[in-house]
């Protein structure tokens, strides 16, 4: 399936609608970075699939494509719902954006974001995706990706969300480090504890001089 796509596309055929048809989702995770590049966005409008057994590069390539094909969407949850299958590639700040439009995000897709975009949701942000599906998280809150989420928030902002979430940092408390210096060596141990031990004859010597003089 890779050689008959690499061939199809080597001999200048694009990658539309019909040709994204036939490879499907079976064979999307197929396709190699200039191949993705090489799809037509508008054809994504024209064809279902899903990514989600793809690579992390595969999806965001894949989303980024997916974004431009429905660009001139601009209604909820219309935009939504498109944009739904390739959301695994989704930036944070995209997933941001998504918070304010009242999507109502189930569980199972909140939890398959990219790792790295679902860290930097606030809670209150996370309350937008999540909607009437908020209680849900509170079933998930032992588990990953959401108990490392929940590791990395402030406690007061969990406890604002009222489903019960613990483990987020606690406030006004600092962690102190302890510097840690090289143990000196003995020979220069020794060498201070002789000076201190003929510092006062140095001295009383120092102001005899004085005196005599």
């Amino acid at each position: 399936a890779s050689a008959a796509i690499n061939r199809y596309v080597g001999l200048g055929n694009a990658l539309n609608a019909t040709a994204l048809d036939a490879i499907g989702t079976r064979y999307v995770c197929l396709l190699n970075t200039t191949e993705l590049k090489a799809i037509e966005p508008s054809s994504l409008k024209l064809v279902s699939l899903n990514p989600s057994a793809c690579s992390q590069q595969t999806k965001d390539l894949l989303y980024e494509k997916a974004k431009e094909a429905f660009s001139d969407q601009h209604v909820f949850p219309a935009y939504y719902e498109l944009i739904l299958p390739y959301l695994e590639g989704a930036p944070g700040k995209d997933l941001k954006a998504l918070s304010q439009a009242n999507v109502s995000m189930n569980m199972s897709t909140f939890v398959s974001l990219r790792r790295d975009a679902l860290m930097s949701l606030t809670p209150p942000e996370v309350q937008g995706l999540l909607g009437i599906n908020l209680q849900d998280l509170a079933k998930w809150q032992y588990r990953s990706p959401v108990r490392e989420w929940i590791q990395v928030q402030k406690q007061s902002q969990l406890d604002q969300l009222h489903i019960g979430l613990t483990g987020g940092t606690q406030e006004g408390y600092i962690n102190l480090v302890t510097p840690k210096f090289p143990a000196p060596s003995s020979a220069p141990l020794g060498a201070m504890a002789m000076a201190l031990h003929l510092l006062p004859a140095l001295l009383l010597t120092f102001l005899m001089m004085s005196i005599l003089s």
